[in-house]
């Protein structure tokens, strides 16, 4: 009897010394250092979580498909973000019709947005800008097997798409060809069929948007941009007006571009249009923050 006692007693004495060394060693501790590692780095660093405005229904700009969100916006903004020290699991996105953006700038609703938003003195008033990180142009998508169309003033005659509220296709029929037929729709998707179908002879926005157009695979060999612009706009990371991050977003976006993920990623989002940015103005240099 007293010999089990002292065979309990010494396996008891055991456990607890190599609980000792267990606790004492340096391996789990390397362990635990090790995930928190891991997990600083998949959130980016930062702490929280940053909302950024995009649209969620342009094709090759900025496009939510069910949980997903695709485009170059979309892709430029998790650039920046990642640059500001937010992963991408730390991006909280945010619709942002053109109409809407002021509004959510002002409201705190959004901390950035990259959305196709033309940087305008009048815009300027009330928020802020860092970039532009894009130069488009208005242009004109026709389809593939029209070569009669090169500009906006062989347009005399033939029938225009663009979409209801947007001036660019009333500012053809003012400035460049008077005897323009216009068709509004309620999106340029719907535009788009109207052209396929040969409704229309051609439809109207900025060139990377109707870039993003073409490069749907449903559309893909059977529309083409023309690629000739006849107006210039600045895309801007729209920001508040008390936001103090717009040098840092200008810094990321120069990295960006010069080593080489600006192209990538144009590449990547509407390159199956066989669209290419203008030289001249792209890509450009992001102006200096007031």
């Amino acid at each position: 009897m007293r010999r089990g006692r002292l065979v309990l007693a010494l396996a008891a004495a055991a456990t607890l010394t190599l609980a000792g060394c267990s606790s004492d060693g340096g391996d789990d501790t390397d362990t635990d250092a090790g995930a928190t590692s891991e997990e600083t780095e998949a959130s980016g660093g930062a702490e929280g979580t940053i909302k950024i405005g995009i649209k969620f229904d342009q094709p090759g700009l900025g496009f939510q498909d069910g949980s997903e969100y695709t485009g170059f916006d979309v892709d430029v903004a998790k650039f920046v973000a990642g640059e500001l020290g937010y992963g991408e699991d730390q991006i909280e996105w945010v619709q942002s019709p053109s109409a809407q953006r002021e509004t959510l700038l002002q409201n705190g609703q959004v901390d950035m947005i990259f959305a196709t938003y033309s940087i305008t003195d009048k815009r300027k008033e009330v928020v802020s800008f860092a970039g532009p990180y894009f130069v488009a142009g208005q242009d004109l998508l026709v389809a593939a097997d029209d070569d009669s169309i090169t500009g906006p003033q062989d347009l005399e005659g033939k029938n225009l798409c663009s979409v209801t509220g947007s001036t660019s296709a009333q500012r053809i029929k003012d400035e460049y060809a008077a005897g323009t037929n216009l068709l509004e729709q309620p999106g340029y998707a719907e535009c788009v069929t109207a052209l396929t179908a040969g409704t229309v002879d051609a439809v109207t926005t900025d060139d990377i948007i109707l870039a993003g157009l073409a490069a749907v695979p449903a559309n893909e060999g059977k529309v083409k941009v023309v690629g000739n612009p006849f107006s210039e706009e600045n895309y801007g990371v729209g920001i508040p007006k008390e936001s103090d991050k717009c040098e840092a977003i200008n810094e990321a976006i120069t990295k960006m571009i010069d080593d080489g993920t600006w192209q990538e990623l144009l590449d990547k989002n509407v390159g199956a249009s066989g669209y290419k940015a203008n030289e001249d103005l792209n890509p450009p240099t992001p102006a200096a923050c007031a």
